[in-house]
């Protein structure tokens, strides 16, 4: 499992503009990321259309976005964190100030 900690550069609400984005993407069928679970208040579940598993995060204090990336085959979630870090690079960039990576030991 890989953490994925996205802190904004100001007090922005990036996790309503991924939710967003999501959903503009979806109704144009342009997205390879897309929700895969009921919605829930701060909290998302998204699949990718090529890659087994997924990625769930949350809102969290000053705007920050917590992710996990998790894949159904452990060396292949680098696939998912690739495509998410690359999502966000290519809808956010100038609205993001961080990103931490951290590798969680499988238990």
């Amino acid at each position: 499992m890989i953490r994925v900690t996205v802190t904004p550069r100001q007090r922005e609400n990036l996790y309503g503009m991924f939710v967003g984005k999501e959903t503009s993407l979806r109704q144009r069928n342009t997205g390879t990321l897309h929700r895969s679970a009921s919605k829930k208040k701060d909290e998302e579940k998204w699949s990718h259309e090529s890659y087994p598993g997924w990625i769930r995060f949350q809102r969290c204090l000053g705007g920050s976005v917590v992710a996990l990336v998790q894949s159904r085959n452990a060396g292949e979630e680098w696939q998912l964190l690739s495509s998410f870090i690359g999502f966000l690079d290519r809808h956010f960039r100038d609205y993001i100030s961080t990103i931490g990576i951290t590798y969680e030991l499988a238990e």
